[in-house]
């Protein structure tokens, strides 16, 4: 699939179940390099990233495939300690990789992570953690070498609260000797999905979701079996399209516990939410309210990952929304695209300033990374006429089946062109069934 199609301005409505969590498996993955056996992570999603993850095991030595909707990983034995740039630059959690090699072969050579391009986002809170618990690194022709004879338990405190950092150190510091705390730890909940990933293993990990983490190294592990938290940001996405476009669903799997800072912005926004134990209900019939002032922050605050989906949907919004980024220099990277579609949004500095406007209207945008792009799908879906969205490789590696899923909502979205030529800018009837990509008409 090369782009995808989105004919706007139908109503969502449905019910559909949130994807497994990509910020969760991919530290997960990295773990399962700790035991010298398997692992079976369930209801594993399809997405470059992992893809990415798992051709670096596969690199490493370890055993890798699917059965049916599991991904099983059979770490047994290792025939090298070196991931090359190459395989390093295809995801920014590639870098998780540095621990779990420290912790099961006390060495590791790895090149820099890759990722989205959101700005300088230094790697030396990881590095710290690891050299605090006794690792010595060189960095060399662009790759970094780290070595220890034996990684001894320390107090790692943190000076921001990096989610990567905090899972770095705690894949390293199950193969210390003695009692490891991480303060100023990350709270998120993926970090808690982590600890119960290890703790399957038979790893002593605890106070994950605090800002103090305890790991007990040194302990026997064994096989284990993990289904992941769903993604909190994909369960975004498809609410804020949903008050984007108006309309009513329901996100099946869905823990709102951690969507707290979303919800609240919608409501405000004049959404009615409802939830369970399990699902969110959103519905959006009078026209949307602008959300006032969104700060990002670490959790549980407002997440930047959420940060373009929520001003995405503010874009037709009734008033004023206010959004000050803090987490990332480039964050922004989608604001020209919606710009382009007709979006009145202005910028200064860390601020963007969303003034509601009447119309968005179709055009042909590139997705500049992979939260950008899940914004520009929901523009599409809330602008008249035909947008096209290129670059998706970059909405690929975060989102499973995002056509299919939208689709099953009532988007009339699909891939490929359009059959008959470019329908660009037009509301002209998209046709059931074509040539060049599956239609899911709206309804």
């Amino acid at each position: 699939m090369s782009h995808i199609t989105i004919c706007g301005t139908s109503p969502l409505s449905g019910e559909i179940s949130v994807q497994r969590a990509k910020n969760s498996v991919l530290p997960i993955l990295a773990a399962t390099l700790l035991h010298r056996g398997s692992s079976r992570i369930t209801h594993c999603p399809r997405l470059g990233d992992v893809e990415a993850a798992a051709d670096i095991l596969r690199h490493l030595g370890c055993k890798v495939h699917r059965e049916g909707q599991d991904l099983l990983v059979d770490a047994a034995s290792l025939t090298t300690q070196t991931i090359p740039p190459a395989l390093m630059g295809r995801c920014r959690a590639s870098i998780l990789f540095l621990g779990a090699l420290l912790a099961r072969c006390g060495e590791a050579s790895v090149g820099f992570p890759g990722g989205c391009p959101l700005g300088p986002r230094p790697i030396d809170l990881h590095l710290h953690a690891l050299r605090t618990l006794g690792a010595e690194c060189r960095q060399q022709e662009g790759m970094l070498h780290y070595r220890t004879t034996g990684l001894r338990g320390q107090e790692i405190t943190l000076p921001f609260p990096s989610v990567g950092a905090t899972e770095n150190a705690m894949l390293a510091a199950t193969a210390a000797e003695g009692i490891t705390l991480i303060s100023n730890a990350a709270r998120e909940p993926e970090i808690v999905d982590l600890q119960d990933f290890l703790q399957k293993l038979g790893a002593d990990v605890r106070g994950a979701g605090t800002s103090v983490i305890c790991i007990r190294g040194g302990r026997s592990l064994h096989d284990a079996v993990h289904c992941c938290i769903a993604d909190r940001i994909v369960a975004a996405t498809y609410l804020c399209a949903a008050a984007a476009c108006g309309g009513q669903i329901t996100l099946r799997n869905t823990d709102y516990r951690h969507l707290c800072p979303i919800l609240t912005a919608l409501q405000q926004g004049g959404c009615t939410i409802r939830s369970t134990e399990d699902t969110v209900t959103l519905c959006r019939e009078a026209p949307l309210r602008a959300a006032g002032t969104v700060r990002t922050a670490p959790y549980p605050a407002f997440p930047t990952d959420a940060q373009p989906l929520l001003m995405a949907a503010m874009l037709r919004a009734e008033g004023e929304t206010t959004f000050i980024e803090t987490m990332f220099t480039h964050r922004y990277g989608h604001v020209p695209p919606l710009r382009k579609m007709g979006a009145d949004i202005r910028l200064a500095g860390c601020r963007a300033t969303v003034r509601g406007t009447a119309t968005l209207h179709g055009d042909i945008v590139h997705a500049p990374d992979l939260r950008g792009g899940a914004a520009l799908m929901i523009a599409a879906l809330a602008a008249e006429g035909t947008t096209e969205i290129r670059d998706i490789h970059h909405i690929l590696r975060g989102y499973e089946n995002p056509v299919e899923t939208f689709g099953a909502l009532g988007a009339c979205i699909y891939e490929g062109n359009c059959k008959g030529g470019d329908t660009h800018g037009t509301t002209q009837p998209l046709q059931s069934q074509t040539a060049a990509g599956r239609l899911f008409p709206a309804v």
